[in-house]
């Protein structure tokens, strides 16, 4: 039987890429691929793949939430990070949220296919030149940390939160999640509330340091906030110290 993949990267050329790819091994059958990740959580529901392939900076909804949220729902399917980030925390978050994989952009396609048979098998795999005892203690040391600020947002908060720093309108955010301006409106304020924030510029410097938005894809004046609150690759905005309180899976 062959393993069934969802493909889920923001960028057109990558996926044609692995699509061309995998398309050669006899063993992997590509079910679909998606560009963001609402359209990704509309795919797993639709095809329950064996794998996901997945980026984690992408528009509408990040990769992080993505794979939080496909593991609680569907934890049969295993989830591949596909990253450019080389920062540990983020394959320490990424394992906190249920990855069963963490795969550099920068390695050869043939590691990818490796680290998907892993996972196929049962196994973890993490690229060089992160070691297994590495990320375990990273891990040891976060287990005991309370949840951050971000956990106590709803699952449409999120999305609200996440839509709005990228430069989108609360009119344009109630089209792309099919929800009222209104609704949109209230889950603003109420991720406004629970952040402690007080203004657009504050929310879009927050969900840059969480690594929700990339601002090379952003509205130049959007990216003006953003980097103007440059933080270390999966720093904690809740923490002084970059090192500590790396975000927490959800129970």
């Amino acid at each position: 039987m062959k393993v069934r993949i969802l493909l889920v990267d923001d960028h057109t050329i990558v996926r044609q890429s692995l699509r061309n790819f995998l398309e050669n091994e006899s063993d992997f059958e590509l079910v679909g691929d998606a560009e963001n990740g609402l359209a990704a959580l509309q795919m797993i529901e639709t095809h329950r793949p064996d794998i996901v392939l997945l980026d984690l900076q992408m528009e509408g909804l990040n990769g992080l939430e993505v794979l939080r949220r496909t593991h609680a729902r569907f934890p049969r399917t295993r989830v591949v990070v596909l990253s450019m980030h080389q920062d540990s925390s983020y394959v320490v978050r990424s394992l906190n949220y249920g990855a069963s994989a963490y795969v550099l952009k920068s390695a050869d396609v043939k590691d990818l296919v490796h680290a998907m048979r892993e996972v196929v098998a049962g196994r973890n795999y993490w690229s060089p030149p992160f070691s297994q005892v590495a990320i375990e203690a990273y891990m040891n040391k976060t287990a005991s940390k309370a949840k951050t600020s971000y956990d106590l947002l709803t699952n449409r908060e999120k999305e609200v939160l996440q839509l709005v720093a990228e430069g989108n309108t609360n009119q344009q955010v109630g089209k792309r999640l099919f929800i009222s301006t209104r609704t949109v409106e209230t889950h603003r304020a109420h991720v406004m509330e629970k952040l402690g924030l007080q203004n657009q510029a504050e929310l879009v410097r927050y969900a840059a340091k969480w690594g929700l938005i990339a601002t090379d894809n952003l509205d130049p004046g959007v990216a003006g906030l953003a980097t103007s609150a440059s933080a270390p690759n999966g720093s904690d905005p809740d923490a002084g110290d970059a090192d500590e309180g790396r975000p927490e899976a959800e129970t």
